[in-house]
This record gives C-alpha cells, sequence and structure tokens, in this order.
C-alpha cells in the first residue's frame, strides 16, 4: 500500500498545506495510507484530516516514519546535515547551482532517499502539474507595492505577515497608497505569476506594462524597465535567462525604485536581477540596493503564504490528481521528476 506522510512544516510563517482535507479524503478512498503531523501553524485544522480517515503523527516526527513512506512538504527540511533516507515530495531548489541545494542533494545521497521535486513535477509537454505562481505573483506584487508606498512617506517597508484572504491584504494596501499610483512592468506577465502579479496591480490602479517572451528574446539590455517606478520578475532563473537589471543599472539614470522579484533564485547562477544576493524576510521584507533615488528590492521566497487558505487550496487542487498516481512513481509525472533527481544527484 502506497504510504503519504505530511509533515508539519518547520519555516516560521509557512501555513500552507499541500494537502486539503477533501483531498486527503480522496486519498483514502483510493486506498492511499495518509499520515498527517500535527502542526502548530498549519492554516488548515487538523480536525478535517481526522474526519477525512488520516492518521495522525506528532509534528516533525517523519525522520521516524516508516521507510517506504512517501514525505510530503512544501518547503525546505531543516538544515542539519543528516542523511536523508526517505522519498520526499518537496520544493528543493536544488538544480540551478544553488548553495544550499547541493547540501541537499548530498544528504540524500547519503541516505540514499530520493526527491521529487514539485517544481519538476511536469506533464508530457514539461507544463508543471501545480503550483502557487498566481498567489505567489499577487502577493509579490502587494509587498513590492507597500514598498514603493513606505518610500514616499521616507521608509523602508514594515513588516509582513499572513492574511485572512485577499480582501483584507488589497483594503490594507489600499489605505497605505497615495492618490498618485506608481507605473509597473512586470515580466513574464503571460505566466500564472505574472498574472497574480497584473492583477493585484490593476486592482490597486496601477497602470501595468506586460511582456513577455516576445520583449525579452533579444536578450538584453533592457532600459525600458528603469523607466517604471516598478518592475516586477516572475520568470524563474534558469540557463538562458537574461538579465534585467545589472549592476551598472544601480547609477544609471532611473524612475525605477522598487523591484519584487518574485521568481527569487539570489544564489543561483543564473540571477537575472545581481544587485542582490540574498533573499528577504516576512520581518525585513526588502533590501536596499542605492539610495538617492532609492531601490528597493523584494525577494520573499514563501509569498503565497501570505495567503496560507487561498493558495493552499489552489495549489492543493492542481496538484490532487497526480497524488492519487503515486503508486505508479516510476512513470508519468513522477518519473519524469526521479529523472531529473537522477540526473542531478550524479553530479555530487
Amino acid at each position: 500500500m502506497t504510504h503519504l506522510w505530511m509533515r508539519a512544516e518547520s519555516r516560521p510563517h509557512e501555513e500552507r498545506a499541500g494537502l486539503t482535507p477533501e483531498g486527503a479524503k480522496a486519498l483514502t478512498r483510493a486506498g492511499i495510507r495518509l499520515t498527517v503531523e500535527e502542526s502548530s501553524q498549519r492554516a488548515i485544522p487538523l480536525e478535517g484530516y481526522v474526519a477525512a480517515g488520516a492518521e495522525i503523527a506528532p509534528e516533525h516526527s517523519w525522520p521516524g516514519a516508516p521507510r517506504d513512506a512517501i514525505i510530503f512538504g512544501l518547503k525546505e527540511l531543516p538544515e542539519d546535515g543528516t542523511p536523508l533516507p526517505h522519498r520526499h515530495i518537496m520544493f528543493g531548489h536544488a538544480y540551478k547551482g544553488q548553495f544550499s541545494g547541493k547540501a541537499l542533494l548530498e544528504r540524500f545521497k547519503a541516505g540514499g532517499g530520493a526527491l521529487y521535486d514539485l517544481e519538476y513535477l511536469v506533464d508530457e509537454s514539461g507544463r508543471r502539474v501545480a503550483a502557487f505562481g498566481y498567489w505567489a505573483g499577487f502577493a509579490g506584487a502587494a509587498v513590492t507595492l507597500k514598498a514603493w508606498a513606505a518610500q514616499q512617506r521616507g521608509g523602508l517597508c514594515p513588516p509582513v505577515g499572513a492574511y485572512s484572504g485577499k480582501t483584507a491584504l488589497t483594503g490594507e494596501l489600499a489605505g497605505e497608497l497615495p492618490d498618485t499610483r506608481p507605473s509597473s512592468i512586470v515580466i513574464g506577465a503571460k505566466g500564472r505569476v505574472g498574472t497574480g502579479a497584473s492583477d493585484l496591480l490593476e486592482e490597486m490602479g496601477c497602470a501595468v506594462t506586460r511582456w513577455d517572451m516576445e520583449e525579452t528574446a533579444h536578450g538584453g539590455p533592457f532600459p525600458e524597465i528603469l523607466t517604471h517606478d516598478l518592475f516586477i520578475n516572475c520568470i524563474l532563473a534558469r540557463p538562458g535567462t537574461p538579465c534585467f537589471v545589472p549592476p551598472e543599472a544601480l547609477k544609471a539614470a532611473r524612475k525605477l525604485t522598487a523591484i519584487g522579484d518574485v521568481a527569487c533564485d539570489p544564489d543561483s547562477d543564473y540571477n537575472p536581477i545581481p544587485v542582490y544576493s540574498a533573499a528577504t524576510t516576512w520581518d525585513a521584507p526588502v533590501t536596499r540596493v542605492a539610495e538617492q533615488p532609492p531601490l528597493d528590492v523584494m525577494a520573499i521566497d514563501n509569498l503565497p503564504s501570505m495567503l496560507p487558505l487561498e493558495s493552499s487550496e489552489d495549489f492543493a487542487e492542481q496538484l490532487l490528481p497526480s497524488l492519487l498516481a503515486l503508486g505508479s512513481l516510476e512513470s508519468g509525472v513522477w518519473g519524469r521528476a526521479k529523472a531529473e533527481f537522477d540526473t542531478h544527484i550524479k553530479e555530487v
């Protein structure tokens, strides 16, 4: 019997879940054994999983799970260096030259486990089967707009937190903005992330320039970015990704004062915004990389957690068909994810 073990997230402020109680009921009805850990921060109450037929385990007890259990989470594991003997479903951020990713792969190699990276869970055409992209773009644009609004008041973006829903977020943001709204450019505007970012900006009354592959195919430079108040990057770093804001842009004449790097790969070899080098946090949402005029970079890497219920429900609905196919790990979306892991583990 396939055994899926949904772990509690260990990262602060991470309230999302990749499975809802409705999905849990579908899995148990399909004959999949499901264990759900208790969690002190998950936005979805445990009672729903109990009612769906899941077994309950203590928070963070997954290292002691049976070896045949498939451990399912979203964000990173505790960085304690221990070997990883289980099969894990999660966002590993391990295949694009990230330092932390190399350490994670070394742990899998030491323990003999395997990573089924959710970012590389794709269909036959190469399209991801599930993503938090829309809500990442929506929340990322909101925080970037908050940063711009704080600049108008002469300060830095204050800490951010989770919201009960999008209406609470947009209502708060509307109260922070002056009457004159900034101009913005969204790159990757046709994708899920870009759509979410554009929707938020337009809802808040900002003019939005939407760019996608056609506008960026020439590879740069892109001086048009500097003529907007806000730039939202929604394109994942990968080989061949253009450089959108090079270091020399910091000294150039520019209108640009706030960047939202929603894709957020600062430690990747392919970072398209190499004016900053580390992700930002909920407590310190931006990094100021230039003065006169200021330029703030927002690069929070768990943005959908600002809207945990909406983003969890959306993602879980997309992912459920693949979870129902866990009995065929060597084929389909799971086989493709395993092949990706096998390619990269050989390089460790």
